[in-house]
Parts: C-alpha cells; structure tokens; sequence
C-alpha cells in the first residue's frame, strides 16, 4: 500500500508539472510568435544606401506602397506599414481520479471514479501595432540620392 501510494504521488506531481506552463513561458512564446521576415528600422539602417538601385532597394525592403514624383520628375518610393498583432497562447493540465484509484488500493472500478479532480491553465495574450514609414528619394539616374524613415510601436 505505502508503494502504490509513494508511486501515485510520483505520478501526480508529473502530470502537474507536464499539464501547466508557467505566464512567462507563454509571454516568451507570443514574442517568438511575433518574430519573423518583416521590413524594419534594423533593416533598413543595414540594407540602404545613397548610390544603389531600385532593383536592389526591392530586393532589400520588397515593393513599394506608393510610387510618385518630386517637382523635377524624379521618383520617390514610399514604404508605409502598419501592422497589428494579436498573439494568444494557453495551455491546461489536470489530474483526474484515475490516481486516486491506485490510492484506493486498485480493488476494482468504484475506487477508481471516487475522488476529486485537480486542474489548472496558464496563458498569455499580446496585442500590439506598430508602423514603419520609409520614404525613399531618386536622382535622374535612378539611383538613391536619400532616405528616411520613421518607426513607431504602441
């Protein structure tokens, strides 16, 4: 009996520790979930240069939102990003009184169903926007003459 008891014990405490996460693994979880191939700041500062071409500047950022033209003609590229992210993650664990039933001395199915339940979730949730406005000048040439940009997060 005191075996069967030490091994529902053992299991009670695995299963509770396998069936709930803690708020901070989720909160973890939703930043990774937000992580990912995006045009930002970082990229921009790193990938753009006065001199190079549109066909590099797509390469680096993709294609533009907005195509125009300053007063002499030459052509201004607009990024304009705006983004929401919801991320939701949860998890949920619990212990039923199928343990219970190695407690009770395994005599059959009425010990098996007596007995309270444990369960317990955890989760965390994030919902964040943020926008990147990059605005990109050419000379005659085609070629990038300036930029510059404009991050925001809220």
């Amino acid at each position: 009996m005191r075996n069967k008891l030490k091994l529902a014990l053992c299991f009670l405490v695995i299963f509770t520790m396998l069936g709930c996460a803690s708020a901070s693994k989720h909160a973890s979880d939703v930043q990774q979930g937000l992580q990912g191939d995006k045009v930002t700041v970082g990229t921009v500062q790193r990938e753009i240069r006065k001199g190079m071409g549109g066909a590099e500047v797509i390469q680096a950022l993709g294609s533009p939102n907005i195509v125009s033209t300053d007063e002499k003609g030459r052509e201004v590229w607009i990024y304009d990003k705006l983004a929401t992210d919801h991320v939701y993650s949860k998890s949920s664990g619990g212990v039923s009184a199928l343990i219970l039933g190695l407690i009770a001395g395994g005599s059959g199915g009425a010990a098996g169903g007596v007995g309270p339940s444990y369960s317990s979730s955890a989760g965390a949730q994030s919902t964040s926007q943020r926008t990147l406005t990059v605005i990109i000048k050419f000379d005659e040439q085609h070629k990038v003459r300036d930029f510059a940009y404009h991050s925001s997060r809220f």
